[in-house]
């Protein structure tokens, strides 16, 4: 979270999200924190792989799953959206994370 918060005091508020992320992704080789950068998850139905792809922002420590967004108001949809992620990766711990208020990291 440490990294999370430096990228929002250096860049603000108000960038696109692939400029948070690229911009973390610097921040987190700098602290000497291992991360994976868009990692394919795949999904079996009754032991068969399904064609759809799902691909988290970004997997630190190979245990911690992190949803990036840049939007001023996070909604039910995003949360989802990383539950989803934590349950096919069968990691229990995920962090959404939003650079886009104004007042705060969210």
């Amino acid at each position: 979270m440490g990294a999370a918060f430096e990228v929002y005091n250096e860049l603000g508020y108000g960038m696109a999200e692939e400029v948070y992320q690229q911009s973390l992704e610097i921040e987190l080789e700098l602290r000497g924190i291992p991360f994976e950068t868009k990692r394919e998850l795949r999904l079996k139905y009754k032991e068969r792989l399904i064609e759809k792809r799902y691909v988290p922002d970004l997997f630190i420590f190979n245990a911690i799953v992190v949803e990036l967004k840049a939007v001023t108001q996070l909604v039910k949809d995003h949360e989802v959206q990383l539950f989803n992620y934590m349950r096919i990766s069968e990691q229990p711990v995920g962090y959404l994370i939003n650079y886009g208020s104004e007042n705060s990291l969210d």
